[in-house]
């Protein structure tokens, strides 16, 4: 029988063997897997890659760890640990695993806020390596190929260190920042005016226009479809410009009218692939390297890292190895191999990058080096298919689709009937609740995930553009900017409804709007003949079919998504929306249990709405109830039956546009910051439509006036 000493043995043989390999394989996991997190808003792919994300600075640490140990310790010097200057080889390519790939330093916003920690990091794990190199120097065959992926490793971990302290909030804002104004002299120009008119000279201040400047979307105040690379040019150039939104900085008007005038110009298809480009390159600042790399000093840095990674190689290569073990050698071959193969992958990634392909096609006419790169490159190339089948599943097809994509572009939807008719045991409730399991557990049992459609994006920008036509001027804007649902009703004449949005919170509102959607839905003649029983609207072929009941349910349940399950995009305006929640389904659950309606029966939800609609609700609930519950369920129950006296088409228009004035109202009021904290994570249609709309000018955001008012001082004769 095989005693425990054995597996000590080989585990002491073997661990810096392991871990050594484990941390190169968890870097190849984090490169090709980072880029999917804004793509995709699967917990499949977000929860492995915030495991490898913690395991491989925890990996690398612990091998510098046993490699630093080793060196003083008299631990049994077998297997690699018998070559002190093998070991100080191996120690700095830990220090490339913890500089990391480009494609992620930052796995949420807040990490970038311990840039300080990983500057310490950097200090001590390189005092580590140079301490185990220190150590075997009295072997020196491998003494030019350590310090050469020495400096390569220090170069990288100075980049992601970088990477995440020009990506912290301060700093992000004061780079945004530009040289203090003092404006204008007023204390010297009221000096020279008193003066004469101490001196008897009669003299008046006179206000001059400032000139007019040159519009420089002149050259595109058409209405012609931008090609795939104009669209991130013009991304680029709004990056450029807003970028400032992320750090709540305000905007002169000229940008609000250069933008607007840019977008309402624009088809729904463009306007929001610009957004998502724009949001794309907001991402990268925040996420990534791309930040140091996309810099004439980083390009150098790359080169030099790469070329001293590629020296060691070959010296390595070149070097009498017959005293190591054959699998200490294969080790130290895939570690050089898989620096190469990283540094590789990661060039290819930045010559195809949209980055480069703005900074290729800056300059008019480009040069003879900038045409040839154009050309291998093809920055011309489609990057957006139009109408394009969707693909099957696992086919290469679907691969392409998700690398095109700029997030996720799907809405989750959350349904408060289906919720409490699909209850959990109580005990099965308070264990998971003892365990602090019961939000994951809700998203996976009563989150559903639907693609977003062309429909819903054409419709949704018809609103804003409308709006924003309407918005000339910023007192008209701020009325649209505030609204909650009141001004389109307003506008369409439907003024008996406006008492369930004025009256009311904005989180009461929403619950009721929600409630009162799902029982149109659920007992409108549409249900009986249609298959859109989850609300999940489909893209028409002609782009003319306006689905306008699929897609307010579709808002409906979207909404009440990141009331419950996203609080934090909605903390502004989510007053007591938790608890009117609670309330509500306390009290459904409390009447559907009254009226036998269970699981088990046919169109259940439909017959759970019916119920609650055959009751008389001709004594508000308030009056009987009282306030102490804040349940909103027969409230919603009477906004319905008042919205079922519009007509059928009508009433559903109605509804949406309802639900777009809500989306807008909580997207301005969501803190930019939290906006691109969910950027990491698949992004949010809320994000796209905060941005699209300051784009419209329909947001608090332009506060400053043209230029400076320009005094003259005149002395008449």
């Amino acid at each position: 029988m095989v005693n425990a000493s054995f597996w000590t043995q080989l585990w002491e043989t073997w661990d810096l063997r392991i871990m050594i390999l484990l941390s190169l394989l968890l870097q190849i996991f984090l490169i090709f897997s980072a880029p999917l997190r804004k793509r995709m808003s699967t917990p499949y792919i977000f929860t492995p890659m915030w495991l490898a994300y913690l395991l491989a600075d925890i990996t690398a640490n612990f091998a510098i760890g046993l490699i630093s140990k080793s060196q003083l310790s008299g631990r049994d010097k077998s297997g690699p640990f018998a070559y002190p200057d093998l070991l100080a080889f191996w120690a700095p390519f830990l220090l490339v695993h913890l500089g990391g790939p480009d494609t992620i330093t930052a796995l949420a916003l807040e990490d970038n806020e311990l840039w300080l920690r990983h500057l310490l990091g950097l200090g001590f794990q390189c005092w580590a390596v140079a301490y185990a190199f220190f150590l075997s120097f009295s072997n020196r065959n491998l003494w030019l190929p350590t310090v050469l992926i020495f400096i390569a490793g220090l170069i990288k971990y100075t980049e992601r260190t970088r990477a995440l302290y020009l990506a912290s909030s301060r700093r992000f804002r004061n780079s945004l920042l530009t040289e203090p104004d003092p404006g204008p002299n007023y204390a010297k120009l009221m000096d020279e005016y008193t003066y004469k008119l101490e001196a008897k000279l009669p003299a008046k201040i006179k206000m001059i226009p400032e000139p007019s400047r040159v519009n420089d979307t002149s050259n595109e105040a058409d209405w012609e479809k931008l090609s795939d690379l104009k669209v991130v040019q013009r991304a680029y150039g709004f990056f450029e410009t807003f970028k400032g939104l992320i750090a709540d900085l305000i905007f002169s008007f000229r940008e609000r009218n250069l933008s607007r005038e840019f977008f309402l110009k624009r088809s729904p298809r463009d306007a929001f692939l610009v957004v998502e480009v724009e949001l794309n390159f907001i991402y990268e600042i925040l996420y990534t390297k791309v930040a140091v790399v996309q810099a004439n000093l980083g390009y150098l840095l790359r080169f030099f890292s790469f070329s001293l990674t590629l020296a060691a190689s070959l010296v390595f290569y070149m070097l009498e190895k017959n005293k190591f073990e054959t699998i200490d050698i294969v080790i130290t071959y895939i570690l050089l191999i898989g620096a190469i193969a990283l540094d590789v992958i990661a060039f290819v990634m930045v010559l195809f990058s949209d980055w480069t392909s703005v900074a290729l096609t800056k300059s008019e006419p480009p040069s003879l080096i900038f045409r040839f790169l154009r050309t291998i490159l093809n920055v011309n190339r489609k990057r957006w298919p139009e109408n394009s089948k969707k693909p099957r599943c696992f086919s290469f097809g679907m691969i392409m689709h998700i690398v095109r994509r700029r997030w996720s572009e799907s809405l989750s939807m959350y349904n408060l009937i289906y919720y409490c008719l699909h209850p959990r045991s109580d005990r099965w409730e308070k264990i998971i609740g003892l365990f602090g399991l019961t939000n994951m557990l809700d998203g996976l049992k009563y989150v559903k995930t639907v693609e977003f459609t062309t429909n819903l994006r054409d419709l949704i920008f018809e609103e804003l553009k409308m709006k924003s036509e309407l918005a000339d001027d910023l007192d008209t804007a701020k009325e649209i900017y505030e609204a909650r649902g009141d001004w389109v009703l307003r506008f369409e004449g439907c003024t008996a409804l406006l008492r369930w949005v004025n009256e009311v919170d904005f989180d009461e509102s929403l619950l009721q709007w929600h409630i009162a959607t799902e029982l149109c839905f659920r007992t409108d003649e549409a249900s009986k003949v249609t298959n859109i029983e989850d609300g999940n609207a489909r893209n028409s072929e002609n782009g003319q079919n306006k689905d306008f009941r699929g897609l307010s349910k579709l808002l409906s349940d979207y909404m009440v998504y990141l009331l419950i399950m996203q609080s934090t995009m909605m903390s502004t305006v989510a007053g007591i929306g938790q608890i009117r929640f609670r309330d509500t389904c306390a009290e459904a659950k409390k009447f559907f249990r009254g009226r036998k309606i269970e699981k088990g029966l046919d169109g259940l939800q439909g017959k759970a709405c019916e119920s609650i609609l055959n009751v008389n609700t001709a004594v508000p609930p308030v009056s009987v109830k009282g306030d102490r519950s804040k349940s909103v369920l027969f409230d919603a129950s009477m906004l319905a039956k008042e919205l079922k006296n519009l007509e059928g088409e009508r009433m559903w228009e109605v509804i949406f546009k309802v639900w777009v004035e809500l989306l807008c109202y909580a997207a301005c009021r969501c803190r930019a910051y939290t906006h691109a904290a969910q950027l990491s994570k698949g992004g949010e249609l809320i994000t796209l439509v905060w941005l699209l709309m300051a784009h419209l000018g329909l947001g608090n955001q332009f506060q400053i006036s043209e230029g400076h008012a320009r005094a003259k001082l005149i002395v008449m004769k």
